[in-house]
């Protein structure tokens, strides 16, 4: 892909992590809850056993949905969906510090969702990643 970036170090020294400021909740999508959660889904999966959404937690919250909360860190940089290692190097960098990480590959960027009171420190702990492959 023309203008991503493959080259692992690279991926890794350009991602520049952003956290975001909403908080984020999957949930399983069921017909009476479709129309709300399908409409401010960020992403979904479908799976055999049914469709997950991510969507904000207070619209979960709303609809009476419960589950753990996490903050969505996006890595800015826009690295080929064909590159190795970004994804290892982001999850290996949070499971040394003992955080959760759950990640999406989107079309321009990857996303880590992490426990919401971890948020912080994933943030700084992948900036530090970030200069230590420059």
């Amino acid at each position: 892909m023309a203008g991503r970036v493959s080259e692992t170090r690279a991926m890794i020294a350009g991602m520049s992590p952003r956290l975001d400021e909403t908080l984020w909740r999957f949930v399983l999508v069921s017909p009476d809850t479709a129309p709300q959660l399908l409409g401010a889904a960020i992403g979904t999966f479908r799976e055999d056993e049914g469709v997950t959404a991510i969507v904000p937690s207070g619209l979960a919250d709303e609809l009476g949905i419960e589950g753990p909360d996490f903050a969505r860190v996006t890595l800015m940089v826009h690295s080929d969906l064909e590159g190795v290692g970004l994804t290892a190097a982001v999850a290996s960098t949070l499971a040394e510090a003992g955080i959760a990480c759950n990640m999406v590959a989107a079309f321009h960027h990857d996303h880590a969702f992490v426990p919401a009171a971890k948020g912080e420190e994933a943030l700084s702990l992948l900036r530090d990643l970030a200069r230590s492959a420059t």
